[in-house]
């Protein structure tokens, strides 16, 4: 077989389900993807977060791309264009929604949290735990780094001197072992 497989090879083998086309397929236009996304979102944790969403699309779609279209990189870059157009209009409306004047803030009520929804949280919080009970060592420990410690993945790749590739792909797994896990709870009936 070709060292370099051709990207509509590597599309199939993605649509087959196969990680390591998704890997090479990752090496080779996650430099590229990143800069693109840098250029619109203009910060570097909004930038990786919108590769990390385009990676998970191509692994869940890998069948809608159709290379008598074009090339698969206008077809990523268009998609990476949505991503990031969506990402800051979230940022955006976040934004919008948190600024009010300090003493309109006095007349706001509080809406904590009623026990129904605390409930639900930590129902949620317990399926998270048992999830990622089934996740490898490394996959646990950049998960646990970044999502709960808040470190970057560049942050990560020093701490645990690993590749930023190495993190950046144990974290997408990890997240799609995740969904699956969470996913296949929900259908059984207990509530996420």
């Amino acid at each position: 077989m070709n060292e370099w497989p051709e990207d509509s090879q590597l599309m199939r083998l993605i649509a087959q389900k196969q990680p390591q086309a998704l890997e090479q397929l990752y090496d080779r236009y996650e430099r590229p993807m990143y800069s693109f996304a840098y250029r619109i979102v203009k910060d570097s944790m909004m930038a990786e977060e919108v590769v990390q969403e385009l990676f998970l699309r191509i692994w869940n779609h890998a069948e809608r791309y159709e290379d008598s279209q074009g090339k698969l990189s206008t077809w990523m870059f268009a998609i990476a264009r949505n991503i990031a157009i969506d990402t800051l209009r979230r940022k955006q409306t976040r934004t919008a929604g948190q600024l009010a004047e300090p003493d309109k803030l006095l007349q706001v009520a509080d809406r904590g949290r009623g026990t129904e929804e605390e409930v639900e949280l930590r129902f949620m919080g317990e399926e998270l735990a048992l999830a990622m009970e089934d996740l490898n060592e490394d996959q646990k420990k950049v998960i646990d780094l970044i999502y709960f410690k808040g470190y970057t993945h560049q942050e990560v790749s020093r701490k645990q001197e690993i590749p930023l590739g190495t993190v950046k792909s144990r974290v997408r797994l990890a997240m799609k072992q995740l969904k699956e896990k969470l996913a296949g709870r929900g259908k059984e009936g207990a509530p996420i």
